[in-house]
């Protein structure tokens, strides 16, 4: 597979991208292989894509979060995306590694609390000049319940830049789809790393009852 040129299989990363209580639609899956509608259970705020008009996404590796549960749950049913549990959020950097050597795209999703695993082997990509895609959705902000969220939360932009990852945050749900398309294709037409951080005002707030109770 030719890793520079993009092909579209109108996969689980086509989706409309108004949220849930704007306009008259909701945030909906459409690809080949499954229906239109929402994911239940998932966030109710956060639009997501990975499909950017610069390619395919083969491989999305992540450590189960509910703030992306409703594009993990799409990845898994699209049969043209390899979805990957990791144990630990830097397996990921070598999963997409892996994928970009044997001609795949990946990205990576992960919470903010999952980055600081990840700067020992975000040197290799520095190093190799490897495209890297990650989507990180933010804790430790603005209405946080668990204290332990807010030092990696507060440090997590400055983590990455400071391994030379190009970070944009998005505050609003509206900006999120543009955010990654611009990322993917910068990370994989120009073979550097990106990193998108999703404002914990946009996922939403959940205390451990809340959680629990789902």
């Amino acid at each position: 597979m030719d890793r520079g040129v993009a092909g579209h299989h109108g996969g689980v990363l086509d989706a409309e991208l108004t949220p849930r209580g704007v306009g008259d639609s909701t945030t909906c899956l459409t690809h080949e292989h499954g229906a239109s509608g929402d994911i239940p259970g998932g966030e109710p705020l956060l639009p997501e894509t990975l499909e950017p008009p610069s390619g395919d996404i083969r491989q999305v590796g992540y450590v189960p979060d509910a703030g992306h549960s409703r594009l993990i749950a799409r990845c898994k049913a699209d049969l043209a995306i390899r979805d990957v549990v990791l144990t630990t959020e830097e397996e990921g950097i070598a999963m997409a590694a892996g994928a970009w050597l044997g001609g795949q795209r990946s990205a990576l999703l992960m919470q903010s609390s999952g980055v600081g695993n990840c700067i020992n082997m975000l040197g290799m990509v520095r190093e190799c000049r490897l495209p890297l895609l990650m989507l990180v959705t933010m804790r430790g902000e603005q209405g946080e319940f668990n204290p332990w969220q807010v030092p990696m939360g507060e440090a997590t932009a400055c983590v990455l830049e400071a391994m030379q990852i190009q970070v944009r945050r998005v505050d609003a749900p509206g900006e999120v789809a543009g955010a990654v398309q611009d990322a993917a294709r910068a990370a994989f037409e120009a073979n550097s790393a990106h990193a998108i951080l999703i404002a914990q005002s946009v996922i939403g707030i959940k205390s451990f009852q809340q959680q629990a109770a789902q």
